[in-house]
């Protein structure tokens, strides 16, 4: 009986309405199992993607976020922009230290950290303190560790606080991207500037715009910003995943 059971279930042809009936019963499961399939591989790709989503820049007029966050400075006190902001306002400088926009690079590059000092000395004369921000937290364990921030500001005479931006809270608030990048804010913590420093990295001498300058002339005389935003120029602020 099992040979003759085997014999016709081998010999066995479906009709169309057996077909028919099967097909129904199949294509839908195999594209619910296709759909899990591929919900599954987007979930595994998004899991292997850094985390990282930077913010919209903050938009010319907003208030600065996290305006009382407490960031360590390379003197060993701590501050934030609230109380290192002067009685015009604050410039806040997104910075680093190995960044060939920032330090230069030989005989190609000036850099624009040559202009740091005087940039924060014309910051001070119009009532405007500056601040340095590091953000840099992928690098960390080496060249942007807290203790080669202090190498770098003592070597680099620098004239202004340079705060460590633990996990680049600041910079995401901000969504700053650059180093360096600028933001300048009054002294409501409104945003009036952002962007570079000037018009010409490489060479200090062939300077034709000096955005930051003047719009701090222009805060401190109490008139608008005529120049408002530019576009930052520099290296990418080394983000971790969270």
């Amino acid at each position: 009986m099992l040979d003759e059971f085997a014999t016709g279930f081998a010999n066995f042809v479906p009709n169309q309405t057996v077909t028919d009936t099967m097909t129904n019963i199949f294509t839908p499961l195999r594209a619910a199992l296709s759909v899990t399939a591929l919900a599954a591989l987007g979930l595994l790709l998004t899991s292997a993607s850094p985390a990282f989503e930077p913010q919209p820049e903050l938009a010319i007029g907003a208030k600065a976020p996290l305006a009382d966050a407490l960031m360590m400075n390379v003197n060993g006190t701590q501050m934030s922009l609230n109380t290192a902001a002067g009685p015009n306002g604050v410039l806040v400088v997104f910075s680093c230290n190995t960044c060939p926009f920032v330090i230069g690079n030989g005989e190609k590059s000036d850099g624009w950290e040559g202009r740091y000092n005087e940039t924060a000395a014309f910051a001070k004369e119009n009532g405007v303190s500056m601040v340095l921000i590091n953000s840099n937290e992928a690098k960390r364990d080496n060249h942007d560790s807290m203790e080669a921030m202090k190498e770098h500001a003592k070597t680099n005479n620098y004239g202004m606080p340079y705060l460590l931006d633990s996990g680049h809270r600041l910079a995401d608030a901000f969504g700053a991207l650059k180093t360096p990048h600028v933001y300048l804010f009054d002294n409501n913590m409104t945003l009036v500037y952002r962007g570079a420093i000037d018009d010409n990295v490489s060479d200090a001498d062939a300077v034709e715009s000096r955005y930051v300058q003047d719009a701090i002339s222009a805060l401190a005389a109490g008139k608008p910003v005529s120049v408002s935003e530019t576009k930052a120029v520099g290296c990418s602020i080394k983000r971790v995943a969270k």
